[in-house]
């Protein structure tokens, strides 16, 4: 009796869970069909041969669907909520930069969302006023640049959990509704709202209420008047209107005079401090950000009362822009004024170690090759950036835009970057890694990658720039990467010429960045960190640039252990050569030329885990690679490589 309840459980559990499955992926179909693909091979991957978690911009966990992304793919026709109901976790939706337009969405269906990004879309409609009601869940909101009318809901301010809310660049009129709490983000700019703006939102940053000439209120400097101070009123008497005519004279007079006298001390004030000693205390000295890096640096021809007042100017009149609430805001003024040292100078700018006065020590990266980004592209990548979360990726804590200037400032990494523990330990004084140490590193580096893959799909290449001196170690050697998810940010021409991805294969041959582009720079780095060897060492005039590095290793594999080959500055291996000719391997499949035969990120994860899981029999598998390397296969590397199917 026991075991046939056992056994009716179990099949109880079974169907559920196929059905769990088959709900989602009939869902996900149903949904599909309501769409208007651009690219023909966008979607190519939601066939019920695969699980729902493989398809592109699908988004899971424990293989429940919680999100999707499906962004920059030229998606148009309707959004059939209704189809997605039967995804019961889940909680995020983004659709950005399509083609969408029509009615809005039945999002209130989907009660537990938590987000929903609908930007730069042709929606030409008016949003209902109930169209958010019952989803006490959501969180952010981002409806900009469409062409939404009409009032802003009320069901939108009376969202209790709201946080984030973006309605600007669009044609929203009427009056800005009375919100039950502040959000934390909240932009209106560039519509054609009317009205005062309520006091729970008067302490905002004024920029996003701009562009909508009749707002009133704080934080706009434009006084509200009430409708009963412009009824008509008797005409005042002729002695009335001459009193208040001298009162304006008067006024006039005594702003006059005041005028003068302040140009009078300026004068006074500059002709002492050109002939006497100055009357402020001196700037810090020349260990000072702004010194150091020249930034925002007054004309030597001008006078020291000039320089002085536009630098107080400039620093009252930014701001940082933080990304990160779990730090102690600090205002541009303190960086500036911070003693600095310079950590390096890249192909991008300069990178500046500062200490505050608080003793926090960041880090300040001057960017010089973003003149032609726009704020509102600049912003809505690396709002994107601000969102992600990862243990193997250093965030960015606060940045600093204006046309000629680009600040990131971030968290100091003691350890230094892995191109200095590789190529200059000996001159820096730091350890040489060891073969643990090294496939940590790789495998941190690979996990950074399938998360930039999953969370900003949109971009082929989301890091784009992966290299050693972008790799950065923690206290215990953790990799952290840098400088991703620039591609967008960065002037075209700039990029060509400066950008890892840009070296690659296909783009060297084909003039295209793949999804698969950061799986070469991550190649390319694995050889780098089993060899020792410098990848530009390699380059040559042929511009074949960091793909020779694989080049030459596969010229001098012989497919056994060879010191010749791999750095000795690894120390003892501890009979780690399998493993360590399995990573190799490994390296060699990722920066296969030919794209279609090259490993994507997942499976490059898949294999280093399962690296230290499957020493028994690893003999057997190294022993046939002679003759594995004289055939082909579809997923092994070219004619000379190694295949590891």
């Amino acid at each position: 009796m026991k075991s046939t309840s056992l056994i009716l459980l179990f099949i109880v559990s079974f169907l559920f869970v196929t059905s769990h499955g088959l709900s989602e992926i009939e869902s996900l179909l149903k949904f599909k069909k309501s769409l208007v693909i651009g690219r023909a091979s966008a979607l190519e991957s939601w066939d019920r041969k695969n699980p729902p978690c493989k398809w592109i911009g699908v988004l899971c966990d424990k293989e429940y669907v919680w999100g999707l992304r499906l962004e920059n793919i030229e998606l148009s026709g309707s959004l059939n909520i209704e189809a997605l109901m039967g995804l019961k976790s889940l909680r995020s939706l983004s659709f950005m930069n399509n083609k969408f337009r029509g009615p809005f969405p039945e999002f209130k269906k989907l009660g537990a969302l938590k987000s929903i990004y609908l930007s730069n879309n042709q929606f030409d409609i008016k949003i209902p006023n109930d169209a958010f009601d019952g989803m006490g869940w959501l969180k952010k909101i981002y409806l900009e640049q469409n062409k939404f009318s009409g009032e802003i809901p009320m069901s939108m301010a009376k969202l209790p959990k709201l946080l984030e809310l973006r309605l600007d660049g669009n044609r929203f009129t009427g009056q800005i509704p009375e919100f039950i709490h502040k959000p934390h983000m909240l932009n209106l700019s560039n519509n054609a709202l009317a009205g005062p703006i309520p006091n729970i939102l008067s302490t905002m940053d004024q920029t996003m209420f701009e562009g909508n000439q009749g707002l009133c209120g704080e934080p706009l400097e434009i006084k509200c008047y009430s409708p009963y101070n412009l009824s008509s009123e008797p005409k005042a008497s002729s002695k009335t209107k001459s009193s208040k005519v001298l009162y304006i004279v008067a006024a006039v007079v005594a702003s006059v005079l005041a005028i003068l006298i302040i140009l009078g001390l300026i004068i006074v004030l500059c002709r002492r401090r050109r002939n006497k000693q100055p009357l402020l205390s001196p700037e810090p000295g020349p260990s000072s950000l702004q010194k150091r890096a020249g930034i925002q640096e007054s004309d030597k021809g001008q006078s020291s009362c000039h320089s002085h007042r536009a630098a107080k100017r400039m620093i009252h009149t930014t701001k940082l822009s933080f990304l990160r609430d779990d730090k102690g805001k600090f205002e541009l003024q303190d960086l500036l004024k911070a003693s600095a040292e310079i950590l390096g100078s890249g192909c991008f700018g300069a990178s500046y170690k500062t200490v505050l006065s608080n003793g926090s020590i960041m880090v300040v990266k001057r960017f010089k090759h973003m003149n032609n980004a726009g704020f509102e592209e600049f912003q809505e990548q690396i709002t994107r950036i601000g969102r992600l979360n990862h243990d193997n990726l250093l965030p960015i804590v606060a940045y600093y835009y204006k046309k000629e200037e680009k600040l990131f400032v971030c968290d100091f990494i003691e350890k230094g970057s892995l191109a200095a523990h590789l190529h200059g330990h000996k001159s820096s004084g730091y350890p040489s890694l060891d073969w643990p140490t090294r496939l940590n590193i790789v495998k941190g580096v690979a996990r950074g990658l399938l998360y930039l893959q999953k969370n900003l799909p949109s971009l082929m290449a989301p890091h784009g720039h992966l290299k050693s001196s972008n790799v950065l170690l923690s206290e215990k050697f953790d990799p952290i990467m840098t400088d991703y998810g620039l591609i967008p940010m960065i002037n075209e021409e700039s990029a060509q010429e400066l950008m890892v991805a840009y070296k690659s294969p296909e783009y060297l041959k084909q003039s295209r960045v793949t999804n698969k582009t950061d799986v070469w720079g991550l190649g390319v780095l694995i050889l780098e960190i089993l060899t020792g060897k410098v990848p530009e060492s390699f380059s040559q005039s042929d511009k074949e640039s960091e793909a020779d590095m694989a080049n030459w290793v596969k010229s001098n594999f012989k497919g056994e252990w060879s010191k010749e080959l791999f750095d000795q500055e690894m120390g003892k291996t501890n009979n780690c050569e399998a493993e360590i000719l399995k990573l190799l391997k490994i390296g060699l499949s990722c920066c296969e030329v030919d794209v279609e035969k090259r490993l994507d990120i997942r499976e490059v994860v898949e294999m280093l885990e399962d690296l230290t899981k499957e020493r028994e029999g690893d003999d057997d598998f190294y022993s046939t690679y002679a003759s594995e390397a004289d055939g082909r296969s579809s997923r092994g590397v070219s004619s000379e490589g190694i295949n590891l199917s």
